[in-house]
């Protein structure tokens, strides 16, 4: 399969890149909402006391729910900004925009055809997801002084572990999502056996490596994205904490 980043730029310019981007956009806040939920969920759950501590298999676990959460939100989104991006590159036009993608699958197919791809995404974000938070809980302690509280972490140390939480994730996470875009902008029964017809072809035309497409491009993106993302979580946390204590 032909790489679609440099076509894209040939034919649309860098523009081209960001693409079928308004759908993910918009779903980023409920996103990372109901991620942090999810997790704060999950922690919740496993404990008897609220001030118990929990272990890393245990902050891993509730990692895994915050991805089952957020794929609701993520699967539509993903699987309108891969056909729009797929579209751009080709030079076709078959959707106007964000919008008349959705409304063309779902006339097409139903839910199912918005929510195509659904498995996949649940592949990848709930073990990432578990990667993600049990990796930065770590990072914190890692690198709480002590004698001092995790929750007095200077803003440099919270962008450093949101950074590499960031980089942790998106290893687990890129081979299902390689396997994921393909399978959602390919031609309806194309891939009778979902991924397993994904994963087979991938391998036998373009290897092992083919699994990782990408992967500096996305881990340039996720230091940073993700040390702003916590970072701003702790924030907002702190902000929170300081005008509803007992909320």
């Amino acid at each position: 399969m032909i790489d679609p980043v440099i076509p894209l730029i040939n034919l649309t310019g860098v523009r081209g890149l960001y693409r079928g981007m308004a759908a993910p956009i918009i779903g980023v806040t409920p996103m990372f909402a109901v991620c942090f939920f999810g997790f704060g969920l999950g922690k919740r759950l496993q404990q008897r006391k609220p001030d118990d501590v929990l272990t890393y298999p245990q902050l891993f676990a509730a990692g895994m729910l915050s991805g089952v959460f957020t794929t609701v939100i993520m699967a539509p989104g993903e699987r309108i900004k891969c056909l729009l991006q797929i579209q751009a590159a080709t030079g076709e036009t078959k959707y106007s925009g964000s919008l008349d993608c959705a409304k063309q699958l779902y006339r097409e197919a139903g839910i199912r055809g918005v929510y195509k791809g659904t498995v996949l995404t649940l592949m990848r974000d709930v073990p990432a997801s578990g990667m993600y938070f049990m990796t930065y809980e770590w990072l914190k302690n890692i690198l709480t002084p002590e004698g001092k509280s995790v929750s007095d972490l200077s803003a440099p140390r919270i962008l450093f572990a949101g950074g590499l939480a960031g980089i942790f994730n998106w290893a687990v996470a890129i081979p299902p999502d390689v396997l994921k875009s393909r399978f959602q902008t390919a031609p309806p029964g194309k891939y009778p056996n979902g991924f397993r017809d994904v994963l087979r072809e991938l391998i036998r035309e373009e290897g092992v490596a083919s699994l990782y497409k990408g992967f500096t491009a996305v881990m340039i993106r996720a230091f940073p994205a993700n040390a702003a993302c916590f970072l701003g979580f702790e924030v907002a946390m702190k902000f929170l904490n300081w005008i509803a204590p007992g909320l």
